[in-house]
Parts: structure tokens; sequence; C-alpha cells
């Protein structure tokens, strides 16, 4: 059976769709039941997937499926990307400053009503792919087949590669903690835990993928995982499970909320600590929390950086200014202005950039 390719990426989009930032603007726009429908049509395709991606190796229908499946999940991970930046939006207050013209680009009517719209254009897409799952006779797998001696997921598809920017010194310096992976005696013997911390839109799922997908870490270890966990423990059971053995192994897990000491010392901990793994085995974590960081890390921290004024402007141009479009000398100094509101952050940089995309003049 060939590398999954999907699932991780089907799985990050559920759990961008649980993400709290998410679900918090959804309930204040009145379109939380479409963010529901989303999360349940994702998990239930996540469910079989597995048996989708051995099917399509002989059936072009299901082949075909899966390649349409990705690109709704690309177009499903850019809706809640707005989502998210809308939340950072308005409690930011380094954003509250921002000009009459930067603003006018969404107002709240505006955007309730746009995001209505690409929520229910999507959620719409990934039915119509479910209802076509369905006439495929697919089964229900607890695990996939087991690859010979590596498994890896490929979480980054190399086209996203073109859309991250200064972020190659913060892969640079995880990677080696992780192949180095110096033991604490005060802790675990053969588990460390890694945490990267850093505040929402920051972009530590981005570094993370691409620590994942680095060559060095692809050889290093003998089996990967990937789980967006928000603040739900359970949902690692299973995946915990496939790396019981002498396996060296890197889960991680991405987006942990979670602050209770208690549940990380009386649940996960355990649960973490008889699975095992071989030596030099390492829980790469994501979370936006400080204290999640302190109570899950054995090995130092890592705190990205906001990017710098160059990389933010290439990212936001990239985005903002397509090849077709000409760069009018009006919108780069309207362009200019909304990359220094958006301080180095890479998804109000990506957001800002799609939005500025859809224009063609300063005044509209």
């Amino acid at each position: 059976m060939a590398e999954s390719l999907l699932l991780p990426v089907v799985r990050g989009v559920i759990g961008k769709a649980i993400d709290v930032l998410v679900q918090k603007v959804t309930r204040m726009y009145g379109i939380d039941g479409d963010r529901r429908k989303l999360e349940q049509q994702l998990l239930a395709v996540e469910r079989l997937l597995a048996d989708a991606e051995s099917k399509s190796e002989t059936n072009p229908a299901v082949k075909r499926w899966m390649k349409d499946l990705n690109a709704a999940d690309d177009e499903a991970d850019d809706v809640l990307d707005e989502f998210q930046y809308e939340v950072l939006h308005r409690e930011a207050t380094s954003l509250k400053s921002l000009g009459h013209k930067v603003r006018s680009y969404m107002t709240p009517l505006e955007f309730h009503f746009t995001m209505r719209r690409k929520l229910a254009k999507v959620l719409k897409k990934i039915n119509e792919l479910v209802e076509e799952m369905n006439t495929f006779g697919l089964l229900l797998r607890d695990e996939p087949q087991q690859l010979s001696y590596r498994q890896t997921y490929s979480v980054l598809p190399s086209n996203e590669l073109d859309d991250i920017f200064g972020r190659d010194d913060d892969k640079e310096v995880v990677v080696i903690k992780l192949l180095l992976n110096q033991r604490d005696q005060h802790k675990w013997e053969n588990l460390q835990v890694l945490p990267i911390v850093g505040m929402g839109g920051l972009g530590k799922t981005t570094l993370a993928k691409m620590v994942y997908n680095d060559y060095r870490v692809q050889n290093h270890f003998e089996l990967k995982m990937w789980q967006c966990v928000s603040d739900n423990f359970e949902l690692l059971q299973k995946e915990l499970q496939k790396a019981i053995g002498r396996r060296r192994f890197l889960l991680v897990l991405d987006d942990v909320w979670n602050e209770e000491k208690k549940k990380w010392e009386e649940d996960l901990k355990p649960l973490l600590s008889s699975v095992g793994g071989g030596d030099g085995s390492v829980i790469l974590v994501t979370t936006r929390s400080q204290r999640v960081a302190s109570i899950m890390g054995t090995l130092e921290y890592h705190n990205p950086a906001c990017l710098s004024d160059d990389d933010s402007w290439e990212l936001f141009s990239k985005k903002a200014f397509s090849k077709e479009v000409q760069q009018q000398a009006e919108l780069v100094t309207a362009g200019k202005l909304i990359v220094k509101k958006c301080k180095g952050l890479p998804l109000a940089l990506k957001t800002m950039g799609d939005m500025m995309s859809s224009k063609q003049q300063v005044k509209e």
C-alpha cells in the first residue's frame, strides 16, 4: 500500500474545524451548524480513507475521488483559516489601530455574508464527496495496512512549500533537537516531549509540518504519526497503539490546549510511558499555551519568532498580487500598510493577502 497522503491532511482540517477560535467565530455569526456538519462529514471520510487509499490503486473512480477530496480539503482549510484570523483580528489590540482603508476590506457584515457563503459552498462539495464515497463500498479499517519497516505520512504537499517564508532557521533548530534528543535523566528514559509554543496565527503547525517532512526526520524515525488533538487527549488512544513496540517513533500532537496538569499526569503521561518506543522516540507538541509547554515538555521548547519585514512582504505579495495582476503603485502602498499592521503573523498575512487578491483598486 502506498504512503497515506490524505489522512493527515483530512485530520488537519478536522483539527481546524474543532478549533476553539473557529467555533467562537462561527457561533458569533450563527453558522456553527454548518461548521459541525463539516466536522461530522470529514470524520466520516477519515474512518474510511484507509480503504479508499488502498482501492485507489486499482479503481480509477476512487483515485479521481481522492483527487477531488484533496482539492475540497484545501478549500476547507482556507475557509477555516479565515475564521481563525477573524478572531485574532478582533482580539489583537495591535490591529485596533488599523486605518479605515485596511478595515474596509472586510466589514463585520461583509464577513458574515461572505463566510456564510464560503462555508456553505465547501460543505456542499464535501457532502457530494461523501455521497459518492458511500457508493464505493468502502470498509472500516481499525489499522492501516502495515508497511515494511517504515511508515511515514506526508502532511505538507509540495505546492505548499511555495507559500512558506522565513521558517528555514526555525526548522533547522527543531530538527537538530529531534535528532540529538539529549535525555534528561530525571524524566523519561526513552521518550521525550518537544513543545513548539506561540500565539495563534504564528505558523506553529506549518513549522511542525516542515519538520515532519524533512528528509533527515524521515530517515531517523521508523514510525511517524500526526494527531490533531485540541483539548481531547482521548483521541490519541488509537494512534498510540500503533507505536507499541521498540520502534523509534515521532508523534506530532498538533494544537494542544488542555492545561490541567492532573489530566497530563494521570491520563496521558502513563499512556505514553506504557507505549515504550525505541530509544530516541519524540513527541512534538504544538500549543498556544506556555503552561502546556511547561507541563508536557521534557526538552527545551521552541518559540518561533514573527516573520521579518522582508519575509512578511514576500508572503503577502505572493497571495495579494497574482502574475496576471500588475502591482499597481497604489495597491502596493496599501499592501505595505497592511503588512506592517499584521506584525509578522503568517496567518494574518496570508488571509489579508487573499482578500486583497480580489481588489483591482484601492477604493475597493
